[in-house]
C-alpha cells in the first residue's frame, strides 16, 4: 500500500477514534467505570451517568429502574432485553456508537431512518413522563448491557433506592 493511502487510513483512523461515541466502543467497560457518586446515582470520568455492577451481581438502583422502565415502555418495538425485533434496531448495539447527548437526542426528538427499501421512525417520547422522568435510568441500563456488563433478564440483586429518589419521582411525574 502506498505510503499517502496508510496515511490517509491512518488520518482517517484518527479521526475516529476523536469522534463522540468512538471512546464507550473501544473500551467500553473502561469508559463505563464509576467514578463517584451522587446520592447513589453513578458517575463516569466524564460525569455521565452509569451503572455501578458489584463483583456478586448486585446493581445499583438506576439501572434496575432502567430494567424496568425499558421493559415497560421500550420493549415492545426493541424487544427483551434492548435485543432488537423486527420492528427496531438492537439497542445494545446501537449504544455501542452512541454517547449520552445522542441517546438523549433519539429520545427526545425521535428519529427517521430512510434508506434500503425500509423506514423505520422512532417516535419522539420527550413528552412522556414515564420515559422523561427515568431518561438517566434507560441509559444506564441500556449502557450496561452494551458494554455486556449485566445479563438478559432481570436482575436478582440490586442496591435499595435511594431516599431521594421518590422526591425526584413525585416532582417530575407530577409537574
Amino acid at each position: 500500500m502506498p505510503f499517502t493511502s496508510r496515511m490517509a487510513l491512518a488520518g482517517l483512523a484518527a479521526a475516529l477514534l476523536a469522534a463522540p461515541g468512538v471512546l464507550a466502543q473501544t473500551a467500553p467497560k473502561e469508559a463505563s467505570k464509576a467514578i463517584r457518586s451522587d446520592e447513589g446515582k453513578y458517575f463516569d470520568a466524564n460525569d455521565v451517568p452509569t451503572y455501578n455492577i458489584k463483583a456478586d451481581g448486585t446493581v445499583d438502583w438506576f439501572t434496575f429502574s432502567g430494567y424496568r422502565r425499558f421493559h415497560a415502555e421500550c420493549h415492545v418495538c426493541h424487544g427483551p432485553d434492548g435485543l432488537g425485533s423486527t420492528y427496531a434496531p438492537s439497542l445494545v448495539e446501537s449504544m455501542r456508537r452512541l454517547d449520552y447527548a445522542q441517546f438523549m437526542d433519539a429520545v427526545v426528538n425521535g428519529r427517521k431512518n430512510v434508506g434500503s427499501g425500509k423506514e423505520s421512525v422512532m417516535p419522539a417520547l420527550g413528552e412522556n413522563k414515564n420515559v422523561m422522568c427515568y431518561i438517566d435510568d434507560l441509559y444506564v441500563y441500556l449502557r450496561a448491557r452494551a458494554d455486556d456488563a449485566l445479563d438478559r433478564g432481570r436482575p436478582a440483586k440490586r442496591e435499595d433506592k435511594p431516599a431521594s429518589v421518590n422526591a425526584s419521582e413525585q416532582s417530575c411525574m407530577s409537574g
